[in-house]
């Protein structure tokens, strides 16, 4: 037996109550039809407040070890910057946050700014949510108050930079509750600072990106050590990129295209990422 299916034996035996699953594929429905309200939310009217109300409208709570960091990530008039760091910790849970927000007073900043700021107040709701109803679940089916506080019940929001340059920065706001391994989500935001735009693949890849993407996925699912692992077209599995489809830039400037889990294979296998070349 190797090791993928180690993994994949051990992650399947962990206990999650019936109706988790239930939530994290309305989950997933429910961010696909958020990202396309978002898109659409690209063509409206731009915001009238800057970053610094932005800013200084996040009050945290006195309970809340809390830090503002200034870090600066693209030289000129645009930075990425932690803006809101804290942990807060309970009997129950612990939510971990930190947020990013681009500077800026441009309507591509206070966009993104207000879509984080969503992000962060609805997940780690969310979690919180998620947290109580397993600990409801665990209490019915026998559980002890000093074995659930042997659990690690975390709900956090956090962000990684994939890349940068001096007038690109592409990066990803993660989210996740410690209980469900399949309760995780990811925002990716790639951007052009010069040309006040997201960056598209059409715009990485040119006219052809669909066939380019398309050719280069199936290529990489045939040449995988799992290759069977991956659904069919008839399983729901990857059909082609459109553009809703996640990705953010590397560091060699090639898009990664990148699949939730349960879209394109199995949840042992986690979210599936494919780099195209340009």
């Amino acid at each position: 037996m190797n090791e993928f299916k180690e993994a994949k034996q051990a992650y399947d035996n962990v206990p999650v109550p019936a109706e988790l699953d239930q939530r994290v594929r309305a989950g997933i429905r429910q961010g696909k039809a958020r990202r396309a309200r978002q898109a659409w939310g690209k063509r409206l009217g731009t915001v009238a407040a800057c970053f610094v109300v932005v800013v200084g409208a996040l009050n945290v709570s006195p309970t809340m070890a809390s830090a503002a960091a200034d870090i600066p990530v693209l030289g000129g008039l645009f930075r990425v910057l932690t803006v809101r760091s804290f942990t807060d910790e309970n009997s129950d849970r612990t939510l971990e946050v930190e947020q990013p927000a681009v500077e800026g007073c441009d309507a591509l900043a206070q966009r993104v700014n207000r879509e984080i700021q969503a992000i962060v107040d609805e997940k780690t709701a969310e979690g919180e949510q998620l947290i109580a109803e397993y600990k409801d679940a665990y209490f019915a089916t026998g559980g002890t108050q000093e074995e659930w506080e042997r659990h690690d019940n975390t709900a956090s929001v956090t962000y990684d930079i994939k890349s940068q340059t001096d007038t690109t920065v592409s990066f990803v706001v993660n989210s996740s509750v410690s209980i469900a391994n399949a309760y995780q989500e990811q925002f990716y935001y790639n951007l052009d600072l010069t040309a006040d735009k997201e960056l598209t693949l059409a715009d990485l890849l040119g006219e052809d990106w669909v066939t380019i993407c398309n050719d280069s996925i199936r290529a990489q699912m045939a040449a995988s050590e799992n290759a069977d692992m991956f659904f069919t077209e008839d399983q729901g599995g990857f059909t082609t990129v459109d553009e809703m489809t996640n990705f953010y830039i590397d560091q060699s400037g090639d898009p990664v295209v990148v699949f939730p889990k349960y879209t394109v294979a199995p949840g042992a296998m986690g979210e599936v990422e494919f780099t195209i070349s340009k």
